[in-house]
């Protein structure tokens, strides 16, 4: 009589209830992948031959096979929480040694690293200090970049309006202090090197010289000459003002092209230390003269003051926005993602992490969304891909499996002390 068939499947049930097991305690672990423990049979072969009548002598496990199915996402609160909605591992750096992941739970350490629970790094592509992406053969480190962002002086100020063509051209000289010597003003930002902003007034007179002419006047922080209420510290294309001329339709026609307005800081505050002069082009081409009262209808700049980060974003291609007080926002990097030709060739090495095997091939890493990669949501984990109902299912099986593989080592020990006692 031979125990080998009953002790083969013992070792095979007891296999499969580890495994198992394993899918079951890590139910509610984010990112985790459940196994599958596979069977296969055993036969002894000779060196004649094998009889087709030959009975095996028992199972084993072939192999452990990792199930890399989608599982579910669940919303979270923290920003920094991010699931994998596809195919892809987060490529992780810890300390040099590579690994992949799908666990999304990332903090910031205290030197400004994105890291998971383990410590390992999240690594993707950096930016440069203009927000532009440097993708590159190997991604670095991501980190948080705590300085302030920079201002940024203004270089361009649209605005759109309509001037109403019924007024009366009034030939008075021009005084910013005085209403009766202009019939419209609208006012908006402008921000210097350092970014102090200032109000930038810019007023329209109907003129005398020529039909549908408009003289044009600005001031910056409303300082002009006490006496004339001539503007200082500012120059349209090189003078006092510019001429805007518009058709029988109301198009204008003159200046076709944003034309250049020159701010000597100096003379507006000799203390501000701003770079000046500050040149501007102001684009007043979608300007219009119609019969209906002033109005504005545009008026934006490019310009803005330094700020602090105040929040944080990803988006679902990986990018990493910071949001600043200045109501700014730049890119601070890019998450990648890594794939794999075999998956289930990857060999886990605890903390929810894989290493790289000739089995699985070399790792295809691009950004999310690209390829067959998946894309990111923020705000949100990947769950574990383990069915708690189907895995109790499966225990009962193992179970079943084991006590009857006791029961046929029970049934031969009976069946030899039958035939010892004959």
């Amino acid at each position: 009589m031979s125990f080998q068939h009953g002790l083969s499947g013992l070792n095979a049930a007891s296999t499969n209830l580890d495994v198992i097991g394993n899918n079951i305690a890590n139910a509610n672990t984010a990112g985790f992948k459940q196994s599958l423990a596979q069977f296969s049979d055993i036969f002894a072969n000779s060196m004649e031959g094998s009889d087709s009548a030959t009975i095996g002598i028992g199972a084993k496990i072939s192999s452990i096979a990792q199930q890399f199915g989608q599982g579910n996402i669940t919303p979270t609160s923290n920003p920094l929480d991010v699931a994998i909605n596809g195919q892809g591992f987060f490529r992780m750096n810890d300390n040099g040694t590579i690994s992949y992941s799908r666990n999304g739970q990332f903090h910031v350490d205290d030197s400004g690293y994105i890291v998971d629970a383990s410590g390992a790094n999240l690594t993707g592509f950096l930016a440069d200090e203009d927000g532009d992406i440097v993708a590159s053969d190997e991604p670095g480190k991501l980190k948080f970049s705590t300085s302030d962002l920079a201002p940024k002086a203004t270089t361009e100020f649209d605005m759109g309006f309509n001037l109403d063509s019924r007024e009366t051209a009034i030939s008075t000289t021009f005084n910013a202090t005085d209403p009766k010597t202009y019939h419209s003003t609208t006012s908006g930002t402008v921000v210097d090197s350092l970014g102090n902003s200032h109000v930038m007034s810019v007023f329209f007179q109907k003129s005398p010289a020529a039909a549908n002419t408009w003289n044009v006047y600005a001031t910056v922080d409303g300082v002009v000459d006490t006496t004339t209420g001539a503007p200082i510290g500012i120059t349209l294309d090189g003078s006092a003002s510019q001429t805007m001329t518009f058709d029988g339709n109301g198009v204008l026609t003159s200046p076709a092209v944003p034309f250049s307005v020159s701010i000597d800081f100096s003379l507006l505050d000799p203390a501000l230390g701003a770079l000046t002069p500050q040149t501007v082009s102001l684009d007043l081409t979608a300007a219009t003269q119609y019969g209906s009262d002033f109005g504005i209808n545009a008026l934006t700049q490019d310009g803005y003051t330094s700020g602090r980060m105040s929040g944080f974003s990803i988006n679902g291609d990986g990018m990493i926005l910071g949001n600043y007080s200045s109501g700014q926002s730049k890119v601070l990097g890019q998450i990648v993602l890594a794939n794999f030709v075999n998956p289930q060739g990857l060999i886990p090495i605890g903390d929810g992490h894989w290493a790289e095997s000739p089995a699985s091939g070399e790792p295809l890493v691009g950004a999310p969304h690209t390829g067959n990669l998946g894309v990111l949501q923020s705000n949100a984990i990947e769950d574990s891909n383990v069915d708690l109902t189907a895995e109790l299912v499966k225990m009962i099986q193992a179970q079943r499996m084991y006590q009857a593989s006791a029961k046929q080592i029970e049934t031969q020990d009976q069946l030899i002390q039958t035939i010892t006692q004959i």
